[in-house]
């Protein structure tokens, strides 16, 4: 059974404060409640949220503008991880999201570990895209050089 449930903050997957939405009646009694996710729909909610709701908007379209413009950046960027490998090119280890952010931050480019998306670690030399997610509606590309040390 579903449950229409006023958003209080923004939930991933659902929306930003201010939206209605319908969620398992489980869900919002079991999670989106007791966290203080959500509230049952009522005017007086609604008014009270809708103030929070514009300003989040506001900082979410300033935010893309700036991550947008961060993206560009990354056009023109590289990172160069140099790793160990064997007499035949065979890398010992890999190559993982820390040591790219690590790389980064050598550069002056702060990154979280979400942000950085890749699927596996690099077991192989060669040129990688790595994306970065800097924004929920904007990726960048990064390349990634993984040569012999």
């Amino acid at each position: 059974m579903a449950v229409e449930v006023l958003l209080m903050d923004a939930v991933p997957g659902l929306g930003i404060e201010g939206d209605v939405v319908r969620v398992a009646d489980g869900y919002a009694r079991n999670y989106l409640f007791p966290n203080g996710m959500a509230s049952a729909v009522t005017a007086g909610k609604k008014r009270q949220i809708e103030k929070k709701r514009i300003e989040r908007l506001e900082l979410l379209r300033k935010e893309k503008t700036a991550a947008e413009a961060l993206a560009k950046k990354f056009e023109s960027l590289s990172c160069t991880i140099a790793v160990k490998t064997s007499e035949g090119g065979k890398m010992f280890g890999s190559v993982t999201a820390a040591q790219v952010i690590e790389k980064m931050a050598e550069q002056g480019i702060t990154l979280e570990r979400k942000q950085v998306k890749m699927d596996a670690p690099v077991h192989e030399l060669g040129v990688f895209d790595v994306a970065i997610a800097l924004h929920p509606e904007v990726t960048a590309s990064l390349k990634v050089w993984i040569v012999e040390e």
